[in-house]
């Protein structure tokens, strides 16, 4: 059973003080960045730190008494784990979560938090769902889908009835795919109040399933590679989700885990949001590609819940592809005053020092000789320009390590 747009409306009015109307705001940080009018959808800001409340907790609330005595089991990487968690604990539920083994610790923590059983096992979606189900046939709870379910994707579809209200004469949508619950929900209700509206589903390049999909016209397994976008981390997408995104989505595309890495950083930067990996995709195509010029674009930001580790490594990347964050090995004479050459060097492009590492004793350091490596803040692509340049200029032996 395909989920309609009157199951939208009333997973709409279901919602009661749980499920949070976000913000859409104007950015002309990347209105600029993109030569489009971007709008972006505060999805972080739901409860639990992502849309995927919206589906599990008007799933639930629509189970019946009979059927929530055993409650309910759930697979996640861990933003639906954590919206169904949230919902059980709100109707007083038994409720079971299998997250995979590689999932992130934060999300772990926080779906205990909700109160939650969590069982790890596998490594990806796929895996996980596989015991969900066996702890569903063995215990009678009821399997609350992350996204192939006709009411979880109903849910999902307020977004764009929320996305149209807030902007009417929207011009272009894009949101993440990963099973496709979120893309399917708001594909119906955007198609249905304006056809004209052009839907586009961004994924993982190392996850490309619906992509892939949709281009054979019929389900593919695919994926598996390495990728810091584990909430699309999905290798085959869902049954209903698939016909409904083949039917009315306009456009699937894909971006890469640097596009990730340099909208995630931006938004940190620019706007103080702190958005996940998955939650940034729609943004990170807008900024790499520049594909919508002067439309009006909504980017949902479809979840904030990262990693603190993962964080950290985002900020150091990002500063390094901008050429903010210099990574150099150099090689010096073992002598007094060899370092205090290159710190004027350094000193004379106006560069700061953030992080020094001395080296004698590795192999490939060869006696009578030190290698240094330094960790040098710069305002961007010029300084850093000069600064390599002044370097080579004094024949300083060098790596370039970012």
């Amino acid at each position: 059973m395909n989920p309609t747009y009157d199951e939208i409306l009333k997973a709409n009015e279901l919602r009661g003080n749980v499920i949070r109307k976000t913000p859409l705001i104007h950015s002309p940080t990347f209105s600029d960045l993109t030569n489009s009018e971007i709008y972006l959808k505060e999805e972080f800001r739901q409860k639990t730190g992502s849309f995927k409340i919206r589906g599990a907790y008007y799933k639930i609330k629509s189970l019946s008494e009979e059927e929530k005595k055993p409650g309910v089991v759930a697979a996640s990487a861990g933003n639906h784990a954590q919206g169904v968690a949230l919902a059980s604990s709100l109707e007083k539920i038994p409720c079971t979560i299998v997250m995979p083994k590689n999932a992130s610790p934060a999300k772990v923590a926080a779906t205990r938090g909700y109160g939650a059983k969590v069982i790890l096992e596998g490594m990806n979606y796929d895996e996980s769902y596989s015991k969900a189900k066996e702890i569903a046939k063995e215990t009678g709870a009821t399997i609350v889908q992350a996204f192939d379910d006709p009411q979880i994707i109903a849910a999902q579809g307020v977004i764009g009835l929320e996305i149209l209200e807030d902007l009417p004469d929207v011009e272009e949508v894009y949101l993440p795919i990963g099973g496709g619950g979120l893309a399917a929900g708001t594909a119906i209700a955007i198609k249905e109040k304006n056809p004209n509206v052009k839907v586009i589903g961004v994924q993982s390049k190392s996850f490309p399933s619906m992509y892939e999909s949709v281009k054979q016209n019929e389900r593919r397994s695919t994926g598996g590679d390495r990728t810091i976008a584990d909430g699309i981390s999905v290798k085959m997408p869902g049954e209903i989700t698939f016909e409904i995104i083949k039917n009315l989505i306009d456009e699937i595309v894909l971006v890469d885990d640097d596009e990730i890495t340099k909208a995630m950083f931006l938004l940190m930067e620019r706007m103080k949001f702190v958005v996940e990996p998955a939650g940034a995709v729609g943004l990170a195509y807008l900024i790499s590609k520049k594909p919508s010029p002067g439309k009006k674009v909504v980017a949902v930001l479809a979840g904030g819940n990262v990693d603190m580790y993962l964080l950290g490594q985002i900020v150091d990347k990002g500063l390094a592809a901008m050429s903010r964050l210099l990574k150099l090995s150099v090689l010096l004479p073992d002598r007094p005053g060899a370092f205090k050459e290159i710190v004027d060097i350094i000193t004379l492009a106006n560069a700061n020092i953030v992080e020094v590492v001395h080296d004698r004793l590795s192999s490939d350091v060869n006696a009578g000789s030190a290698s240094v490596t330094l960790n040098l803040e710069t305002q961007g692509k010029e300084q850093a320009e000069s600064l390599i340049k002044s370097l080579q200029e004094k024949n300083v032996q060098f790596k370039l390590l970012t």
